[in-house]
């Protein structure tokens, strides 16, 4: 079937133990949420939330470890760091496309319960390849590209999720599920410079890398950044093949290509570049783009220090959007992020180019501000599109795919352009510039489209 119409062959909604496809799922049916639907949908979220938290801590992992790489001996220059920190991106974002059809194929028990298998490839290799100094920037450069794999999950995850909840929760459920897989990306940052100070996996962790760091060495343990997700992989595929099961809808690759010839489809991947593409993108960049502004001065602030900050006040702030955007609307949420975002990149740009260390604290500042309302805009923007498209559930997951597909190129985007930039003009503030043009036009098709009085599509 083409559209989510399970035939009701049972009052259950449970398949058999071992099945993967549930025999019946309708949950605008109150009396079948109440009875049965919410806690197959509750525990559906929880547990692929889980693994979506280990796909983005795998997938900005090498923004966590390109900081320390120059400092234990390998000589990367500026650009190719910025290239490490950006080939996760451009590999999320193309296996996102792929993921936006994957559901309705196989089903969210075979795709979650795979994908985190798959994950375990780059965290492995790249353990081993932090370990070696010898190790060329090429091999780090496919490292990277693999590390997509964590950055392809979400074009599978929320649509499968949107499937599970009524239209009167996905925006609680969608932005619980995506503000806290967006946690990762601050998990990982914050863990990385603690867990790779000491052994934490016996014989796992040995080989030593000699630190140097404002002309002190120390001993560090780099391979740890990505071993310590390799058990709780492990654990989340194996909770998701126990406990995982599908929603009856599947359509054919072609049937899902319906979703293009609209309009809104383009309009939305636009508004989500906006928002989740500036929260991928400057999660990425965060940690070189304070090593390259502000690491020449005398007690420079250690990058690592402060860049899980932004992800986690973009994480926090999602969870948030979601209840919000159910109660007033996405699209006025999604105005005010856009006026933030534009405010924010405007606001920062004499920071840029700083002339003393004391100008990192402002810096800092409206950088999480950017942080902030790109977050409250993730979590808007999921909550229009199943409104926008609210005739077809099936369209709506499949936009729901696309836009974060397109928005998970932001590490990609705004890690080679900012690196690009800094290497030509010697700051940043070009890049900040530009976005803050970006910003605006979207701001004026959000208002025309889905906020004004007599909007196409109020949302």
């Amino acid at each position: 079937m083409s559209e989510l119409t399970a035939q009701v062959s049972t009052p259950h909604p449970e398949a058999r133990a071992g099945d993967t496809w549930l025999t019946h799922w309708t949950p605008e049916d109150g009396a079948f949420w109440e009875a049965t639907g919410s806690k197959v949908a509750w525990r559906t979220l929880w547990l692929t939330t889980f693994g979506l938290v280990l796909s983005f801590a795998s997938w900005f992992v090498m923004s966590a470890v390109v900081v320390r790489l120059p400092q234990i001996g390998f000589k990367f220059d500026t650009q190719q760091l910025f290239w490490l920190a950006a080939m996760p991106g451009l590999a999320g974002g193309t296996l996102r496309i792929i993921h936006t059809f994957l559901i309705p194929l196989f089903g969210t028990r075979h795709v979650v319960t795979w994908t985190a298998f798959l994950k375990l490839i780059p965290c492995i290799w790249l353990a081993y390849a932090v370990m070696n100094p010898e190790t060329p920037w090429a091999l780090f450069m496919l490292i990277a590209f693999l590390s997509g794999f964590g950055g392809g999950d979400f074009s599978s995850y929320m649509p499968s999720t949107s499937l599970f909840f009524p239209k009167r929760l996905q925006g609680t459920a969608l932005g619980i599920q995506a503000g806290l897989g967006n946690f990762g990306v601050s998990l990982v940052q914050f863990v990385t410079p603690w867990i790779i100070g000491f052994a934490a996996f016996g014989a796992l962790s040995s080989g030593t890398q000699t630190m140097t760091k404002a002309g002190a060495t120390s001993q560090i343990w780099l391979q740890n950044a990505t071993l310590w997700m390799i058990p709780l992989l492990l654990i989340a595929g194996i909770l998701a093949w126990i406990n995982l099961r599908s929603v009856p809808i599947k359509a054919s690759f072609k049937e899902q290509l319906d979703i293009f010839p609209e309009k809104h489809t383009w309009l939305m991947t636009s508004l989500y570049f906006m928002t989740f593409g500036s929260f991928s993108g400057f999660s990425a960049a965060f940690p070189l783009l304070i090593k390259s502004c502000y690491g020449g001065f005398e007690h420079a602030p250690d990058p690592l220090k402060f860049a899980f900050l932004g992800p986690l006040v973009g994480s926090l702030i999602r969870i948030a959007g979601g209840p919000l955007s159910d109660k007033f609307g996405g699209a006025i949420i999604t105005l005010i992020s856009g006026l933030g975002l534009l405010a924010c990149s405007l606001a920062i740009l004499p920071f840029t180019a700083p002339t003393d260390v004391a100008q990192f604290t402002p810096f800092l500042y409206w950088m999480l501000g950017l942080f902030f309302f790109s977050g409250i805009g993730n979590a808007s923007t999921f909550r229009q599109i199943p409104v926008i498209f609210a005739h077809s559930p099936r369209q709506a997951g499949g936009v729901i795919g696309w836009t974060a597909a397109i928005a998970a190129y932001g590490p990609f985007v705004f890690s080679s352009i900012i690196g690009a930039v800094i290497a030509s003009q010697g700051n940043p503030k070009s890049f900040f510039l530009g976005m803050a043009v970006f910003y605006a036009l979207n701001l004026v098709l959000n208002w025309w489209f889905y906020t004004r009085p007599g909007a196409e599509k109020p949302c």
